[in-house]
């Protein structure tokens, strides 16, 4: 064995425009409850908050990596949308005053996030686990076997 994904890793063959679709849709969806989140109707606690909210973002980045590279499994998009979240949430240590004023906005508050929290990088892992499980039972790709 050599490590590498098995054939059940692999996507369900469809349309690449109809996959695409899929993967918008639930980018959108997840977008909808992430505002959600954020605006705060929701009664949720600050630190329930912070820690959906960032769960959420990392679910929304492995649907546009479906949007993206539909033709890679959904292990494989995860480790892109996994690597992606850690490496925003680490930029949040450089500060420099053109990248603090972008992160002032509320666009840029919510793609690039404001200070680094060691504690995001669970929210993220979770957020990824969860959207890469989700995609793997509705699409049918079977479950990775144990060796």
């Amino acid at each position: 064995m050599t490590g590498m994904p098995s054939d059940a890793d692999a996507p369900i063959a469809a349309a690449p425009g109809q996959v695409r679709l899929r993967y918008l849709l639930l980018a959108c969806v997840t977008i909808a409850v992430g505002l959600a989140v954020f605006t705060g109707p929701l009664p949720l606690p600050p630190r329930v908050r912070d820690a959906a909210g960032d769960a959420l973002w990392a679910m929304m980045m492995v649907w546009w990596m479906g949007v993206a590279l539909p033709q890679l499994s959904p292990i494989r998009r995860g480790a892109l949308a996994l690597g992606l979240c850690f490496t925003v949430e680490l930029s949040q240590l450089y500060h420099a005053p053109w990248l603090d004023a972008i992160r002032a906005t509320t666009p840029g508050h919510l793609v690039l996030g404001s200070g680094f929290d060691a504690r995001d990088l669970v929210a993220y892992a979770v957020g990824v686990l969860l959207a890469v499980g989700l995609d793997r039972v509705s699409t049918g790709v079977a479950p990775a076997k144990a060796v």
